[in-house]
C-alpha cells in the first residue's frame, strides 16, 4: 500500500477488516467521499455527506462512525459485524453506554476482542458503533462482562 492510501486502498483495507463488498459499501463509487488528512497526508476521516464514514487509526484499521455502521449494516448480510442486543438494552445504547454480555442475543460468529462493530436492535435499527470487548463465543456464553464498548450512539435518530 502506499504511503497517502487513496479510496481503492481505503476499500481493500475495509474488506479485509470487515469483509468482501464492505470496501464499496463504505466508500461507493458514487456521492462525495472526502478524505481528511493528517499534514503528513495520512488519512485520519472518511467523511461523505457531512458524516464520519471511519477513522483510520495508526494501524491501519478502521474506527466506524454511525454513517460507516449504517452502511455495513445495508451492506452485508445480516449480522457480519454486528452485535445485537433487545429491547432492554436499546435505549442505553442510543445514548452511547456500553453493551454488557448478558443484554447479547445474537453476534457474528467471526467477531474477536478488539474489532469493530455496529450494535443494533433485534428489527436491525443500528443503535450504536464500538469496539468489541469480548470474542463473539464469550458474548454469548458469559453472563457477566462489557461485550462492546460503545463509541458513539445513535441518539433518537
Amino acid at each position: 500500500m502506499s504511503s497517502t492510501p487513496g479510496v481503492p486502498d481505503l476499500r481493500t483495507v475495509a474488506d479485509y477488516q470487515f469483509g468482501a463488498g464492505a470496501g464499496t459499501a463504505l466508500f461507493p463509487d458514487s456521492g462525495a467521499v472526502t478524505v481528511r488528512r493528517s499534514t503528513s497526508g495520512r488519512p485520519r476521516q472518511v467523511v461523505a455527506d457531512g458524516e464520519r464514514v471511519v477513522s483510520y487509526r495508526t494501524d491501519g484499521r478502521f474506527t466506524l462512525g454511525l454513517e460507516g455502521g449504517r452502511r455495513l449494516r445495508a451492506a452485508l448480510e445480516h449480522p457480519a459485524a454486528s452485535v445485537v442486543v433487545g429491547d432492554e438494552s436499546a435505549p442505553f445504547v442510543r445514548e452511547g453506554r456500553n453493551v454488557f454480555a448478558k443484554f447479547v442475543a445474537e453476534v457474528d460468529p467471526a467477531v474477536r476482542p478488539h474489532d469493530e462493530v455496529a450494535v443494533v436492535h433485534g428489527d436491525g435499527t443500528l443503535l450504536g458503533v464500538g469496539r468489541a470487548e469480548l470474542s463473539a463465543e464469550g458474548m454469548l456464553d458469559f453472563d457477566a462482562g462489557m461485550a462492546v464498548k460503545v463509541r458513539d450512539g445513535a441518539g433518537t435518530e
